[in-house]
């Protein structure tokens, strides 16, 4: 019997498939709702490839609330949600704002209203670590620890916060309301995740992240600056206050954020906190320039960069202090930024065309052999 069943919105996007992989692979039932908008379906063949699952899918906008609504009425089962469906570039927030605020408040405002109308009672939303906007502006805030003052410095972090305060008053309403009429008050939870800059692909070189036309993260940039996809890297800025001028993140394999999905969910089902705040990150912050490096390494050459201006709402340094996360949810990161580059790179070098092609039959041979030892 499953262990419970999960909506899963945004679940053919990057962190969204290795979450519902990772769902897959610990006894939940999944449904995935995707509009498809920066994801491809071919995720969900990759993720029954790997663990011989298949979560069941729907081809809905989280902002269309009666399609949505209707997913829930045909799974009378689903007892929790993971909320990832959204927008998600930090640069192109500033030119589409309002668009931002559609799709990621509008839809998760759409998405509560349906939980409300069936009664689907716990939420781990897929926040990020941009909520905190530049936490050098305080003493002692580096690394970042969730009591830092929220202040995002662009639009998607705003979308973010926003969206963090909407759950939060949500699921304190249903708490009052139903101490109100004599009901269970701590059935309603929400873990807010915030986390920092996932990167990474699944150790097989089956599965990994695949924007549909250009990535906005370092990582896949590089990637495609190693295929010969783009001619270079462009570093934006070096005139930050860091050891060598650029910019810090602190950098989480994806395995590692999407078993931090299902430890909260976990957390929630047997804890019942309200809502809480969770940073997901490693805790160890890397410069632009050693991200390069690092991944240099693994491909064994120096890819071309250039350096040009900041760009609009970066910080100086998102790096986490992921001890609560350590503490409350038994989880931390086992993989290393190498491991990231390493997984990565097999994933980018030997699917160039991303899930618009057959993965290599060596690799689905390594996958089959992995598998009955």
């Amino acid at each position: 019997m499953a262990v419970g069943t999960v909506l899963v919105t945004g679940g053919t996007g990057y962190i969204g498939s290795f979450t519902v992989l990772a769902l897959l692979e610990n006894g939940y039932d999944v449904v995935v709702v995707d509009n498809l908008y920066n994801s491809s379906k071919v995720a969900l063949d990759r993720i029954e490839l790997i663990c011989g699952r298949r979560p069941a899918f729907y081809e809905v906008d989280v902002t269309n609330e009666p399609a949505l609504s209707d997913v829930f009425a045909k799974h009378p089962d689903i007892d929790s949600v993971i909320h990832f469906a959204a927008l998600k570039a930090v640069a192109e927030s500033g030119e589409i704002p309002l668009e931002y605020y559609r799709v990621n408040v509008g839809g998760s405002i759409s998405l509560l209203r349906c939980m409300e109308k069936h009664n689907v009672t716990n939420i781990v939303f897929s926040s990020s670590a941009t909520v905190y906007g530049d936490a050098t502006r305080f003493p002692d805030m580096i690394p970042i620890p969730e009591h830092c003052p929220i202040g995002p410095t662009n639009t998607y972090g705003r979308t973010k916060s926003m969206i963090e305060a909407v759950i939060t008053d949500e699921i304190e309403m249903q708490r009052r309301q139903a101490e109100k009429t004599g009901q269970p008050p701590d059935a309603w939870n929400a873990a807010l995740l915030r986390y920092f800059n996932p990167c990474g692909a699944h150790p097989s070189g089956i599965m990994g992240e695949d924007p549909q036309g250009i990535p906005y993260n370092l990582l896949p940039l590089l990637g495609k600056v190693a295929t010969g996809e783009r001619e270079k890297l462009l570093v934006f800025g070096d005139d930050y206050g860091s050891r060598d001028g650029t910019a810090i993140r602190d950098y989480i394999h994806v395995l590692d954020l999407a078993s931090g999905h299902l430890a909260a969910l976990r957390y929630l089902r047997e804890h019942k906190p309200g809502v809480k705040a969770w940073n997901l990150g490693s805790g160890r912050g890397s410069t632009v320039l050693e991200m390069i490096q690092a991944f240099n390494k693994v491909v064994g050459r120096d890819l071309p960069y250039e350096v040009v201006g900041r760009r609009l709402g970066d910080v100086l340094d998102l790096t986490a202090n992921p001890s609560l996360a350590n503490k409350e949810l038994q989880w931390k990161t086992e993989r290393s930024l190498e491991d990231a580059c390493a997984d990565l790179w097999r994933w980018v070098e030997k699917n160039p065309r991303g899930y618009r092609q057959d993965p290599p039959p060596e690799l689905l041979e390594a996958l089959r052999a992995s598998k009955a030892s």
